[in-house]
């Protein structure tokens, strides 16, 4: 039986707020907190807090890359790689995530999800993102124009029965499906549909949440922004408190000083961090292929020969890092964007995203600064090497 015992920490939980104790990790799950030190069980591994926070880890529900590997790459040694990077990063879980590609690509990435399976000490696939190809051209970013597509229900069902029914989210364009038939189809089935490369105004956003529209991708990026005419799908974010909304915290895709104006209007309770990261994040600068195409990628960002940006190399525990920089932001914000908001728009917060007995022990001890010193994947001590 594996057992980790974590004492002397400060433990983030769901029920009782912070408590300074420590946690039993039986297998796979949280088995028990407790307020103070007790002997710990024979044959456990001993973990000595020393103080630092123990959060839940960080789940993050788009990532097309990390460390070499893509998950357009359609293979078991991709997810491996990308599995194996990111708890370095305080990362746990993620959904895998495509991009607009040529449906026989899609559908060979999205059958290689279906057949993967986590390995232990692993940050964990726990789905699919579908990003594109029902997206607006005009809104593409760096998603292929050849190969989007209108919504497309039959197409979509195809691909999910390809996935093992592992799409989670899709991300498409609210206006290009008129009548609401795609988005209450998908909705209904349980997937998250989340507005993204988008030309839609608040009209357009409001008009599709009665339909099943629930989240913003990549917030302010591939969309409008906030006009005194219109405030566009941003300010639809800010002002519908049915949609959680994703955020690329790099302070790049979003500057500082739009992270401050987004915080102080949504606050920590609908924002959902995420990295957006494509296969150069932990590598070398130099030139490296998404979707298809060149991306140029410096020290601090990825960019399309254009200048557009293309994903991210970020970290989650380096966005969860600026968010903490905001005022009023506590670790307990972090937790609540990079880790509590995710699973329960997911519809996983029974099994992932707070600390409490009975739920997946995937957990964090960090310092003040979110300097990640541990991180434990399904009851397992992950390989740790923060950078």
């Amino acid at each position: 039986m594996n057992r980790i015992y974590i004492k002397n920490a400060v433990i983030h939980t769901e029920t009782d707020g912070m408590i300074q104790g420590s946690l039993l990790v039986e297998n796979q799950v949280i088995k028990a907190i407790y307020e103070e030190e007790m002997t710990p069980p024979q044959e456990a591994t001993v973990i000595d807090g020393g103080g630092r926070h123990l959060i839940p880890g960080f789940i993050d529900g788009h990532i097309h890359g990390a460390a070499g590997s893509d998950v357009m790459d359609a293979t078991e040694e991709a997810l491996d790689t990308m599995a194996m990077a990111l708890p370095k990063e305080g990362t746990t879980s993620f959904l895998a995530t495509t991009i607009t590609q040529a449906p026989e690509n899609t559908d060979n990435a999205l059958a290689n999800a279906a057949a993967y399976e986590s390995k232990r000490g692993q940050a964990e696939m726990i789905g699919v993102h579908l990003e594109g190809p029902f997206i607006e051209t005009s809104k593409k970013g760096a998603q292929p124009l050849e190969h989007i597509m209108e919504p497309n229900t039959e197409q979509f069902d195809e691909w999910q029965r390809l996935s093992g029914n592992n799409i989670k989210t899709v991300t498409m364009a609210p206006e290009l499906d008129k009548t609401g038939e795609f988005i209450r189809h998908a909705a209904a089935s349980g997937v998250n549909v989340s507005a993204g490369h988008t030309d839609a105004g608040f009209e357009s956003i409001k008009q599709a949440i009665p339909y099943g529209l629930r989240q913003v991708t990549h917030l302010c990026n591939a969309m409008n922004g906030i006009h005194h005419r219109d405030i566009g799908a941003v300010g639809a974010a800010f002002q519908l408190n049915e949609l959680r909304a994703e955020l690329i915290a790099d302070g790049i895709h979003v500057s500082p000083e739009m992270l401050e104006l987004i915080f102080f209007n949504m606050g920590s309770e609908r924002l959902i961090l995420i990295t957006d990261a494509m296969r150069a994040k932990c590598l070398q600068p130099g030139y490296y292929d998404l979707g298809g195409q060149s991306v140029r990628v410096t020290d601090d960002r990825a960019t399309l020969h254009n200048g557009s940006l293309a994903g991210s190399i970020l970290k989650m525990r380096d966005g969860a890092r600026q968010m903490l920089r905001l005022e009023n932001a506590t670790i307990g914000s972090v937790v609540q964007m990079a880790s509590e908001n995710p699973a329960k728009q997911l519809n996983m917060y029974h099994r992932k995203g707070s600390i409490k007995a009975g739920k997946d022990a995937d957990l964090l001890l960090v310092d003040d600064d979110l300097t990640v010193t541990h991180t434990i994947c399904r009851g397992v001590l992950a390989n740790q090497e923060d950078k």
